[in-house]
Parts: C-alpha cells; sequence; structure tokens
C-alpha cells in the first residue's frame, strides 16, 4: 500500500547569502515515516532543515500534504511542523516543566497545555522528575531531551531534529534514539533526523537520503543503505 505523502521538495536550491549550500534537492517524506539525511559535514543536511522550516531563502518548490507552500516558521507550527535546532537550546533560568509550557504557548489552551505537559512527562521520566529544577542545571542529555519535548508539545505531524545526539554519551545516544523510535510508533509523527550517529539511526530509518557536496547521492531504506558502501564512498571522498 502506498503511503501518503507528507513532505515534499521539488528542485530545492538553498543556502546563505549569494551562495548556494545545496543544489537541485527532490526528496519525499510520508506520513508517519523516519527519514535521515546523511553525508559529511558540510554536505547541506540542515541546510535543508532550515529551506523546509522557511529559516532561510530558497528557489523551487515546497508541498505540504500535498499543497504548495511558501514556508515560515509561524505557519508551519500552526499546520503540525516542529523544528528542533542543534545546540540544546533550552531556557536556562526557566524550570523544566516552564520550558515545556513555552512549548504549547501557541495552544491558547491552559487545560490542553498541562494535560500535554504531563503526557511528556510520562514519556520522559527524567525530566518528570527534574521538572521543578532549572533548565541550566540539567545536564547536556537532559536538556537535548528537554528540547525534543518541548517540540512535541504542538504533537506535531512532522518534527525536524538537527544533530539530537551531538556530543552525548553512548548510552544517552540510544536512550534519544529509542525515544524517537517510541514518538514514531506511538503518535505516528513523521521525523526527519540530521544525524551524525548512522551506526544507531539506520535500524531505524524507513528512508535515508544521502547528501555529498549539496547534493543527493543516494537514496533507499535504511537497511539498505547501512548494507551498501555508498557511506563509506562519500565520507572518504571518492564521491
Amino acid at each position: 500500500m502506498k503511503k501518503e505523502k507528507l513532505l515534499e521538495l521539488k528542485n530545492i536550491s538553498a543556502g546563505y547569502g549569494n551562495a548556494n549550500i545545496v543544489h537541485d534537492i527532490s526528496l519525499v517524506i510520508s506520513v508517519g515515516e523516519i527519514v535521515a539525511l546523511m553525508g559529511p559535514n558540510g554536505a547541506g543536511k540542515s541546510t535543508i532543515l532550515k529551506a523546509i522550516f522557511g529559516l532561510i531563502r530558497h528557489t523551487g518548490n515546497v508541498f505540504y500534504e500535498e499543497q504548495k507552500i511558501h514556508p515560515a516558521p509561524d505557519m508551519l507550527v500552526k499546520m503540525g511542523v516542529a523544528y528542533v535546532p542543534q545546540g540544546r537550546r533550552v531556557f536556562n533560568n526557566l524550570t523544566v516543566e516552564e520550558n515545556l509550557e513555552i512549548g504549547g504557548f501557541s495552544l491558547n489552551d491552559k487545560v490542553e497545555c498541562s494535560k500535554r505537559v504531563r503526557d511528556l512527562f510520562h514519556l520522559f521520566p527524567v525530566l518528570s522528575e527534574k521538572r521543578k529544577k532549572y533548565a541550566g542545571s540539567l545536564s547536556g542529555g537532559q536538556q537535548q531531551l528537554l528540547s525534543i519535548a518541548r517540540g512535541l508539545m504542538t504533537k506535531p505531524k512532522l518534527l525536524l531534529l538537527d544533530e539530537p545526539t551531538l556530543g552525548l554519551s553512548p548510552k544517552v545516544v540510544k536512550e534519544i534514539f529509542q525515544i524517537i523510535k517510541t514518538i514514531n510508533e506511538n503518535q505516528k509523527t513523521a521525523i526527519i533526523v540530521v544525524e551524525h550517529n548512522l551506526h544507531s539511526l539506520l535500524p531505524i530509518t524507513h528512508r535515508a537520503y544521502v547528501l555529498a557536496h549539496g547534493k543527493i547521492v543516494a537514496s533507499d531504506t535504511g537497511p539498505a543503505i547501512a548494507k551498501s558502501d555508498i557511506l563509506e564512498r562519500v565520507f572518504m571522498g571518492i564521491i
């Protein structure tokens, strides 16, 4: 059975200033898929996420639920897209609970916001234990979990994750990938992940796109990419 398209990029070029980082990118994310963007530093992975979320200029066409859109962050949040950037961006001087409440600000419903906070504390027990602690006092891994949890406050249809395990210990990396899998399975959330930890990501990935020099050079299922030599060739600079 063919899956329903959620997001489609057609011939997207994007970058900063007058320079394009990605060139003529076309890709599809279906409802409920985990999709990985892989490649060496500078390949354009994070640039694609920023173009999807309307944070940088682009040419080409973006389709969301079969409708052509002109991405802008406020519009995309209302349409069911959440973006968690690199860097564990939490509000250090607010508590864990207050950080989550800010993530639900657009709901305009205190009762629903409180319910979603409780649901997320169930999904993230370590955050529940520290709900009254300032976010700045958390470990790096806990701050990353808080960033992801805050992104889930709107119950997005599509979650964009940029390097969610960067700089974290193997134990925390394993925990984050298990949570990504749980979110996808339980909430049917489609997830696009930019990630360097390929060994942990590929087994849970429905589809992977491999980039080099701002272009897609391969796409297939996660297991098929893992069995091929494309990643080795890309990271060695052969492609």
